[in-house]
């Protein structure tokens, strides 16, 4: 090979290639975590692995929308990981038939077959023809060189490709490359949002909401219920801005955005009828005044929730509802105060067992013993810290609220386990997770499930980790306390209603 075709294979670059994959979130659970090798990419949860499929697939077609054309330039991805097209003969001898890349530079599309990951590569149109269930996604406009290929111009068709030829003549010059011209810049809130924000799903919501602001801005007349609808989408998407990006100040905005959202939101009740704490209209039936008010309280409340499913140090219903109040109690700095009957009011089967195992597996710190905790009483509270809780060097934590919808949630849940008749049937801690679990997944009318279909029981027990034979003793103990009415358990789901009684404590689904 010349030293000019040497050249040339040095500056040719790797193919492109992401890869998206499913995997089992955890035992005893059928929800799925989603990953993709872009860095940018979050990774996401999903109740089911019907549903974790379907979202995987939409990530990856996002990003085939979102991706460059296959680069004529670029050698075939599958290369580097020696695909068996091209593998040398293991036995030492040379193949009879060498392999070799030729085609356009396609960009392909490949799965295995239990459906746990997808790949997109960009390789030669060859190398994806060879590839069982490949499939082409998108072609180059003008084929280019592969791994090991070379061209040789062969008049008016298209180049030939081969392992072994040195260009038989001199090749044509090079077109001079286009000029590209800097996209326009696209703002929202005063900043530029970046033309390679990934996921891309994430920068066209702030397109779209960047004109939906700018669109309310020409109005006549204001909308507030639409206006505190915007401010929560708002909140919403800095949110995950600042998670894929690290800004500090987006977090920041994104509180702002919620605190606004509350403002619009109740200004609008007092212009229209609604009572203050209500979501339902003055004269249309009775007005339910809930404990949380407004549907970012509601959506900050499940949040919590899904947080402790995914990081509870121990197993079983009672290890689940105390790190659920503990982390309530320290959500916003780590740190908390907490007194014996916090603990013990709980239903707990063993509390002070249970206090000593997560202090031995470092989830939970005290400056004494879980005696000492269980001991203590309102005027010498315990302080606690929990180290994971810990706002990280950049200010950031788990969670996106401050420190006052700390103090709603962590009242809110109080409420709920220590409802006056669970406590009079000394319920224990399973049924009194399940009732939190059951308020945080009602409609507005107290039915449960979205759209009042009912709760699909592998996602429910997601969320309360009881066993499904345990499952109707719960229920028939939340129907006997006047929690729960027209419950039905079959093998796939639980329907029913929460009763009028406790409507208050309810954080009803978005519509």
């Amino acid at each position: 090979m010349t030293q000019a075709a040497v050249s040339e294979l040095d500056e040719r670059v790797p193919g492109r290639r992401w890869t998206v994959r499913l995997d089992a979130a955890g035992r005893g659970t059928a929800a799925v975590r989603i990953s993709c090798s872009r860095p940018a990419c979050a990774g996401q949860r999903l109740p089911s692995a019907a549903a974790g499929r379907a979202a995987a697939v939409a990530h990856l077609k996002a990003h085939l929308r979102a991706a460059p054309a296959p680069r004529a330039g670029a050698y075939c991805a599958c290369r580097a990981d020696g695909c068996h097209t091209h593998l040398p003969d293991t036995g030492g001898r040379a193949r009879a038939e060498p392999w070799r890349c030729g085609g356009p530079v396609v960009l392909a599309v490949i799965t295995d077959r239990e459906g746990r990951w997808w790949q997109a590569m960009e390789c030669c149109s060859r190398c994806a023809a060879a590839t069982p269930g490949a499939k082409t996604a998108a072609t180059s406009q003008a084929p280019g060189p592969q791994t090991t290929a070379t061209v040789t111009a062969t008049g008016a068709g298209a180049p030939q490709f081969s392992d072994h030829q040195v260009p038989a003549g001199p090749l044509p010059a090079p077109r001079s490359a286009p000029v590209r011209r800097r996209p326009p810049q696209v703002k929202i809130a005063q900043r530029v949002i970046p033309h390679d924000l990934r996921p891309v799903a994430l920068r066209d919501e702030l397109i779209e909401l960047g004109d939906l602001f700018r669109a309310y801005q020409q109005r006549t007349e204001p909308d507030l219920a639409l206006l505190a609808d915007l401010q929560e989408r708002k909140a919403r998407a800095f949110t995950a801005w600042a998670d894929v990006s690290g800004i500090v100040s987006l977090r920041l905005e994104a509180r702002r955005a919620e605190q606004a959202a509350t403002a619009a939101r109740f200004q609008h009740q007092q212009r229209t009828g609604l009572t203050p704490s209500s979501t339902e209209p003055a004269g249309n039936g009775p007005a339910v005044a809930r404990l949380l008010t407004v549907p970012t309280q509601w959506d900050h409340a499940r949040s919590v929730l899904a947080h402790v499913a995914d990081h509870t140090p121990l197993p079983g219903p009672d290890a689940r509802l105390l790190v659920l109040m503990l982390t309530l109690r320290t959500a916003h700095t780590g740190t908390g105060n907490l007194v014996g009957q916090d603990v013990t009011a709980l239903g707990l089967t063993d509390p002070e067992d249970l206090v000593e195992k997560l202090t031995g597996c470092g989830w939970l710190i005290l400056p004494g013993t879980a005696r000492d905790l269980l001991a203590s009483r309102p005027e010498n509270p315990t302080p606690i810290t929990v180290p994971s809780l810990a706002p990280h060097e950049d200010g950031t934590g788990p969670f996106t609220f401050g420190k006052k919808m700390r103090t709603k949630l962590s009242g809110w849940a109080q409420k709920v386990v220590s409802d006056k008749k669970l406590r009079k049937a000394k319920a224990a801690a399973g049924t009194r997770l399940l009732a939190l679990t059951l308020a945080t997944q009602t409609d507005a009318s107290g039915i449960l499930g979205p759209g009042g279909q009912g709760l699909a029981l592998n996602a429910l027990t997601a969320w309360a980790p009881v066993d499904s034979g345990e499952l109707q003793h719960l229920v028939d103990q939340l129907t006997a306390a006047d929690w729960l009415t027209d419950a039905a358990l079959t093998d796939a789901q639980l329907t029913g209603q929460l009763t009028e009684r406790v409507l208050p404590l309810t954080c009803p689904l978005r519509a």
